[in-house]
This record gives C-alpha cells, structure tokens and sequence, in this order.
C-alpha cells in the first residue's frame, strides 16, 4: 500500500460507488474480471478484503493449511484426506474399555497390534472388538462430534475416560 493510505477512508469511498464503478474498482485490485451476476454488496466485501489484506497482512500460513484441510471433500483424494490415527507417533498405547475388558493397542509404524496380531487400521480393530462398524478413530477417543446446544457441531479431541492414548 501506498504511504499514508488511509484504509477506513478508503472504505468509505467504495461505500458511494455504483455497481458499475464497484466492478472497475475489483478489476483494478484483484486484477481479474469480477464474478457475473456478483451482487454490490459481495462485490464491496470483496474489495474490502483484499484492501484490508494488503493493508494488514493476509491469513497467517496456518489459517490457511487448515482452510486446505477443510476443503478437503467425501470425493477426493484418500492421500490429500487428513488421517489422526496416521498422525499417532509409533509407540503409543490406546486403551479402551468395552463391556468392562480394557483393550490396549500400540501404534506401529505400519499399522496396530491388538492382541498380538497387526491390523491395517483402528476400524478393524473396532469392529473386532464390538461385532459392528465403528470409526476406529473415535471408537478410541482420538476424536468426536460434540454439540453446543446450537446445533453446531464441533470436532475435539476426545480423552474423556472412555477411551484414550499414552504417549510413547
């Protein structure tokens, strides 16, 4: 930004522009053609953003590795899909108590031992345990779905006594 750019009075302006002059204005900072049929009100926001973008500083690098993640779909591909049982550091024990049994898995480079036997993933390992499909993930307490009342849904890591994991 120029010296003695003053954003708030920037802001203003774009405010008592048309429509017409809001698209010249998008062309001029994004430095690509608007979206057709964008309405005043969006195409203002996004002008405002990249204004108090180049004017602040943009997401720090770990806002936006977790946007990526977020976008990350049901449809796409299983390699860019985060995994948290992959993130576990090989060593580390998950317990879980089911039906009064504690069952104790340790994390391997290459997959679980459970019982003395190598399983490619938790979720086998869950529905060995139980007889039904179970995200082995949250079966073990690394993670589920808690609502705040709102209806939101928020995703936390789990170590509610259920389940849960010791470091190596």
């Amino acid at each position: 930004m120029k010296p003695g750019f003053d954003l708030d009075q920037e802001l203003a302006r774009l405010e008592g522009l048309t429509i017409f002059e809001l698209r010249g204005e998008w062309r001029r900072h994004l430095r690509m053609a608007p979206p057709m049929r964008l309405s005043r009100d969006l195409l203002l926001r996004g002008i405002a953003y990249r204004l108090q973008e180049k004017a602040l500083g943009g997401l720090s690098k770990t806002c936006l590795r977790r946007l990526s993640v977020a976008l990350v779909g049901p449809g796409d591909s299983p390699s860019r899909t985060p995994n948290k049982a992959a993130s576990l550091k090989p060593g580390t024990r998950l317990v879980r108590e089911w039906h009064g049994v504690t069952h104790v898995v340790l994390v391997h480079p290459d997959g679980f031992e459970w019982e003395g036997q190598q399983h490619r993933s938790l979720s086998v390992i869950a529905r060995a345990i139980t007889g039904a499909h179970w995200s082995g993930p949250r079966f073990f307490g690394l993670t589920r779905s808690v609502t705040d009342g709102t209806g939101s849904v928020e995703r936390r890591s789990a170590n509610n006594g259920t389940g849960g994991y010791e470091g190596a």
